[in-house]
């Protein structure tokens, strides 16, 4: 049995439309899990008081991508901040960098996935990422600082000044009517009363008796001449 013509084309027909069905399927499939900058994101936040700057690379097909971060000035690059490499996963795989960011800064982040050659993304993260209006660290203002007493020194003990000994001018003999020695001494040597008052009496009294006995005995020797 011959197959007819139209049914041919029919069949012609069904099979490039189910063909064309599964190349679009195919191709969406294949956009759906190309690299894309969407799966980027970037974040300006505080690490142990310190700026970093984090991209995270949320790309299921892991494909590898260089990630640069520059901060801007009046839309222009002023520094680079640094560039990483990153394998993205389904869960995301974040890379993170060190950068003291000042409030309110822009910073521009750019990936580039895939071969150099023929990147698969080479784009920037839009919009461009702008820092918090409060920076990481806040100074406080010091307080004045409070004058501190001093410590008491372990110094040795001042010595005790030896009270000098002061000589006390006696007072002024009292003028009275008694005699002074001295006056003494001179009435006693005219009257002649003294202390060798005694003495000179008893050396008196013995020259007297001696006197008397020699007077005593030359009358005695001068009777008896006279008895003869």
């Amino acid at each position: 049995m011959s197959i007819s013509r139209r049914t041919t084309a029919r069949s012609v027909r069904a099979l490039g439309v189910a063909t064309a069905s599964a190349a679009l399927a195919l191709g969406a499939a294949g956009n759906a899990l190309a690299c894309d900058i969407s799966e980027f994101s970037a974040e300006a936040k505080c690490a142990d008081g310190k700026g970093v700057i984090t991209v995270t690379d949320m790309d299921a097909t892991g494909t590898p991508a260089v990630v640069s971060v520059f901060l801007e000035n009046n839309g222009a690059d002023e520094r680079k901040v640094g560039e990483q490499e990153v394998k993205g996963s389904k869960e995301g795989v974040t890379v993170t960098f060190a950068e003291d960011w000042k409030p309110n800064a822009e910073y521009r982040v750019h990936v580039l996935a895939g071969d150099k050659a023929e990147p698969v993304v080479d784009k920037d993260i839009k919009p461009n990422l702008t820092t918090p209006s409060t920076g990481c660290t806040t100074e406080e203002p010091t307080p004045p600082a409070t004058p501190s007493s001093p410590a008491p020194s372990e110094s040795t003990p001042a010595e005790t000044a030896t009270p000098t000994p002061t000589t006390s001018t006696p007072p002024a003999a009292t003028p009275s009517n008694a005699p002074s020695p001295a006056a003494q001494e001179s009435h006693l040597a005219e009257t002649g009363a003294s202390s060798n008052t005694g003495l000179i009496a008893g050396i008196a009294a013995a020259l007297v008796a001696v006197g008397g006995g020699a007077v005593f005995l030359g009358l005695r020797r001068r009777g008896a001449s006279g008895n003869r």
